[in-house]
Order: structure tokens, then sequence, then C-alpha cells
């Protein structure tokens, strides 16, 4: 080697040394940003959450499903004082407070609590609209929620039973409807179409609900709610005869757009109706094209990622979490987190992405409310529903510390793609990098199973980026745009500036609804290098971290050989197939323990057939049956089963 050469090789290798630490060093995740407190609750006090509302004094009200309702005093101090100011009720589900008096949704009525002679007790227990119930378990009542005229809104679970036990059915009016309320106490029908309606929301002048994968519904999702919509579910169409209903769509029309499967077998039984791989299948958008009263969901939670049973939408008010004042955050009960959203209108249409937030609370998340001091109160219950965590119920604050995470602050649709926007400035040679970005296009069917897989499944092409003069956004343009469809958006390579930091959720889940007008992006604006096109020249500061080696050339991340049950594999399938939001190595979550599946005995090609067309019956004591997962490629579905197995 000539010694003239011997200076730039030590730079080049300097470099690539600096290169790698940064790479090495550990990213920060959302809880070194985010950190939940426990509100501790005196001994024999047992808080199943059903509804938190802060008092304007700064006090905080807590309604449990035991039908009790707690004031808590310094509830953000060290040591909060609870005094139980009512009880007696039925399955509180919601509590708001509002001139002076608490607000709650019990199983058949609203109630207004309130407290007359001033001794910290309520005294007068006063209905101010009641409905009817059939006494079925599931026939919960969520809310109420108050709009900007003091209208309440509260909203009826479905029933389930009889014969087709697997089908959602409205016994009572008014099951599986939105009922308007008045100060006074009239009743007004708002919208049916509902299935499990646990979060309601009145946000900016605007009615929203999320609701559950469940029958008719394919996953979870956050809907905009109008007079007279239709969410998809058809139990409560059997009501829309009545005089004051709001739409007149029946359920014989319904079902000649979408086939309700009523199957029976030989012996005159109902089948339930299962999964059909490879079917022409309907979709969501495709019946409405037919029963314009469907409301398409404003943004799709996909199952099992984002939740699998999405409750209450909360607005982040100015001030406070730092850079994502102004958007939602809506909270999950099965898997004890809570997700953010983000939301634009386009063509008059709601629309936008989800992304993760905050995971790991003590148990489902139900309800949530912010405190004085710019901290959320989140309320927690599992009791017959099932969730994360290692507690059946709890109240926990999550408090900020004031550090800016590295995420994406919004998406927004464009004509041919997206922009992002990032909370911190973007390493430029990592943002200009296509191969940085992975779009991948899906939509559910539109069926009375429980819950659909991800169906048409896509690749869209990310043919160019465009970032920002300052680094904080980046467009990029899309080959494969498709309406309706829910865009996954992953952003793996992308660095931030100073740290060289991964972003702390790199996946957000965008519902496009609707594609913008406007000018597209020009070749001449776009940057169309791509690290993994070998044809490209490669350098430390454009290539991600995945695919460095010593050399500086790009390599493919190891695979695993041979019979060896490489862990860091299958773990890496575990979390891209969302296995890990229902199950853990050692312990019951949502669903059982792999090491309980592993003494069950299956073979490898018996866990791959339970993976995609699964047996609930076969674990009949968890409440939340696994949905269909033919999407999980036949190959990494063996590597799964043989892990599995050797756990035992």
């Amino acid at each position: 080697m000539n010694c003239k050469q011997i200076p730039g090789l030590i730079l080049m290798l300097t470099g690539l040394m600096l290169a790698q630490a940064a790479w090495a060093q550990e990213s920060p995740m959302e809880e070194d940003f985010f950190k939940i407190l426990r509100v501790r609750a005196p001994e024999g006090i047992l808080l199943e959450v059903g509804g938190l509302a802060v008092m304007p004094n700064g006090n905080l009200g807590v309604a449990t499903r035991r039908g009790e309702v707690y004031v808590v005093e310094n509830p953000t101090g060290a040591r909060p004082y609870f005094r139980k100011f009512a009880s007696g009720l039925h399955e509180i589900l919601g509590l708001v407070y509002k001139d002076g008096a608490f607000y709650c949704s019990q199983r058949g009525e609203l109630t207004k609590l309130a407290d007359r002679n001033q001794d910290g007790k309520a005294d007068h227990y006063q209905t101010i609209y009641n409905w009817p119930v059939s006494g079925h378990y599931h026939e919960y009542s969520y809310g109420p929620v108050v709009d900007d005229e003091g209208n309440f809104y509260v909203s009826g679970n479905v029933a389930f039973g009889n014969e087709e036990w697997w089908r959602g059915e409205s016994r009572v009016p008014f099951r599986g409807w939105i009922m308007k309320i008045s100060p006074e106490g009239k009743m007004e029908p708002w919208a049916t179409g509902m299935r499990s309606p646990a979060g309601l929301a009145h946000i900016d002048g605007k009615l929203f609900y999320t609701e559950n994968q469940g029958d008719y519904m394919a996953s979870g999702g956050i809907w905009h709610i109008q007079k007279g919509a239709f969410a998809g579910h058809p139990a409560g169409l059997r009501w829309t005869g009545m005089e004051n209903s709001p739409l007149d769509l029946t359920t014989a029309a319904f079902d000649a757009v979408v086939d309700p499967r009523k199957v029976k077998n030989e012996q005159g039984r109902y089948i339930k109706p299962e999964n059909i791989v490879d079917e022409d299948y309907l979709t969501l958008y495709q019946a409405k094209e037919k029963l314009p009263q469907i409301t398409l969901p404003a943004v799709w939670f996909p199952y099992g990622i984002h939740g699998i049973s999405t409750s209450e939408p909360i607005k982040i008010p100015d001030g406070h979490f730092g850079p994502f004042a102004g958007q939602l955050l809506v909270g999950d009960q099965g898997q004890s987190k809570i997700m953010r959203v983000m939301m634009e209108e386009v063509n008059g249409v709601l629309q936008g992405a989800a992304i993760d937030f905050r995971s790991n609370f003590r148990s489902g998340v139900l309800r949530m409310a912010w405190a004085q001091d710019g901290s959320l109160f989140v309320g927690e219950t599992n009791r017959g529903w099932g969730s994360a965590g290692d507690a059946n119920e709890g109240l926990e604050r999550l408090v900020w510390n004031g550090e800016i995470p590295f995420e994406m602050r919004n998406v927004r649709a464009m004509p041919d793609g997206f922009e992002i926007e990032f909370t911190q400035p973007v390493d430029k040679q990592s943002a200009k990098d296509l191969a940085s970005y992975k779009v991948q296009t899906f939509i559910y069917k539109y069926h009375p199973v429980y819950g659909s897989p991800p169906v048409a499944n896509e690749m869209a092409a990310v043919t160019g980026v465009k970032v920002s003069d300052d680094l904080m956004r980046v467009r990029i343009k899309i080959d494969g745009l498709t309406q309706y469809h829910i865009h996954h958006i992953q952003l793996d390579g992308i660095r931030e500036k100073d740290n060289f930091y991964s972003l702390v959720h790199p996946s957000a889940y965008y519902t496009l609804n609707e594609i913008p007008e406007g000018a597209l992006l020009a070749g001449n604006e776009v940057s169309t290098f791509n690290s993994s096109d070998r044809s490209e020249p490669v350098s430390p500061s454009s290539v991600s971290p995945e695919a460095v080696s010593v050399s500086g050339k790009e390599e493919e991340v190891p695979q695993g050989s041979g019979d060896k049950i490489d862990e860091a594999l299958v773990s890496a399938l575990l979390s891209r197939h969302t296995c890990i939001a229902c199950h853990n190595k050692d312990t019951k979550q949502v669903g059982p323990a792999y090491k309980d599946v592993a003494r069950r005995n299956y073979t490898p090609e018996e866990i791959v057939s339970l993976i995609h067309t699964p047996k609930p019956e076969n674990w009949p004591d968890y409440a939340t049956p696994m949905p269909p997962m033919p999407h999980v490629p036949r190959e990494d579905a063996m590597k799964i089963a043989q892990w599995i197995n050797s756990l035992k």
C-alpha cells in the first residue's frame, strides 16, 4: 500500500467507526419521555374505573363499574385523599362534571348526582332519562359526553346470546345506538350501527366514537358521527322504523347488500360464520356505494397493532405534551396502552393516521382526563374483558418530562404521496435515501365474521423524496396510493440530525378516505437515491444501521440458518405480525403465554394451522378470541411454531 493512502484510509475507518458508534447508541424510548405514576387508593377500594371527571378545583371524580363515585382530593400529590361521594349505582361507564353536579350513565339511565347540603356526599339522585334494558350482561351504556349547548350523548352496547351467540343483537331500543339527551331529559335518537361503542367524545364541535373489532367490525377505529349516520353494525337497524328515527335503512335492505350468512347445518342449527380465504369479499367502502348511509371510519386502528378494545378518545390541550397539542389520544383496554391520532379534513372528509404513544399500563385503559398540572389521569379495568398488565384495575397518571421525543409529529395526505412532519430535525442523508421508507397498503373485509384479516396487501413503491430546508419535513412520492385503504408508513431508516437516534415509533397507519388535489412533485425536486440498490455508491452516512458492516458495504440482515432457532429472528417475526400484542413468552396476557401453548404438545404444522385459523374453543378461559391470521406467511409461521415448541 502506498504510504500516501494511509491518512485517507485512517479517515475513512474513523468515519465508519464514528457512524457505527452513533448507530450503536441506544435510541430513547417512550418511557424516557412519558412516565407512568400510580395514584394509590386506600386499602379495600377496588378502582375498576368506568369514568373520570376533573372538577374546577382540581379534584378528581372517579366512577367505578361497581357503582360507586369517589372524589379524590390532591389527586396529583403524594397522598391523595379518597372520599366516597355516591354508591348503589349500576355499572357506571362514564362521568362528567357540569354545573356543580356529576352526571353518569348507568345500565339503563342518565343520572344526575348532586350534593345539595354541601356535606361532601351526593344526597340527590335524579333520573334525567332512562332507556330499556333486557337484562343481558353485555348491555353496557357508555357516556355521557356534553356538546357546546349542554346536551348529553350516551351510547348503548349490543347484547349477545340465543342460538347465534356470536351475533350482536339489539333486543330493546336503543341498543347499538347513540342517543342525544337534552338537559331537560328529552331524548333524540342520533345514529346507529354501533356494536361496542365504549369511547365517546365531543371535540371541536364534532361527535366521535370508537369501536372494537367484532361481527361486522373488521377492526377498531374512530368514527365522526353526524345525525342519521350508520357506522356498520346492523343490530340497531331493528328500530329505524320508529317515529323519531333519523334514518330509514332497514335490516332487509342491509342484508340484501351484506350477506348475513345465516346458514344451518344438517341438524338445523345455525353455523357460526368464519373467514373464508381467497373469497370474493365485500369491503365497507364498496357497501357504501349501495348504502350511502354508511359512515366510514376516519381512522382505522389495525387490530393487534393499535389496540384490540378501543376506548376513549381525548384531545391534547394547548400547552400539554409538547409538540402533540391539538391531536387525539385514544386508549385501548385490551392492550393496556394509548395511541396517538393525527387527523385532517380532505374534501370535506376526516381522515388521518394512528401511531403508538405509550404502553405498559397496569391494566386496561378505559378512561382518561387531564389534570390541572398537565398530566393525564388514566382509569383502568379488565374484569370480563381481559387486558395486558399485572392488575385487574387501577388509576394512574401519565407525566411528560418536558423533553421532545424524536417522533412523526404529523402525517398529511398529498396528491402523490404523504408529507411527514417531525418533532426534531432529521439527518439529511438518511432522509434522502429511499431505503429509509416503506409503504404497504391493505384493507378489511366487511362481513358478519368476528373481525377480518388484512386483505389486498400490496407494497407501494416510494419513488422519490423531498426534504425541507429546515429538515423538519419530508414529502414522499408513492406509486400505489389506494383510496379507502390503510397505508402502513414505515420509517425504519430515518435518523435524528444531532444524535442519529431512531424514531421512538417508526410506523404510522394512515386511512386514506380521500386523495387531495394539488401540485404533484416534479422529478427535479426529489431525491431518488436508494442505498439498497447495489448499483448506487454507498457511504456510511447514507445506509441504515441494519445494513452496515465493518467494510462499509451493505450486507443482508442475518436470517437464521439450518434448524437452529434464531431468537432474534423469531422476536422480529412476533413483532412484525403483531403476535406480541396479545401474547408473551412466560405469562398470560390477552392470550395464553407461549410456554402454555407449548405444553399442549401441538405439532409445528398444527400451530401453523391454528395461527391461520384459530380455534377459540381450545382456550375457553380467555375472553378475547384470536382473529384469523392467514396473512402470516407459512414460512414465518413455521419458524414461530418451532420456537414455541422449543419452550417445552
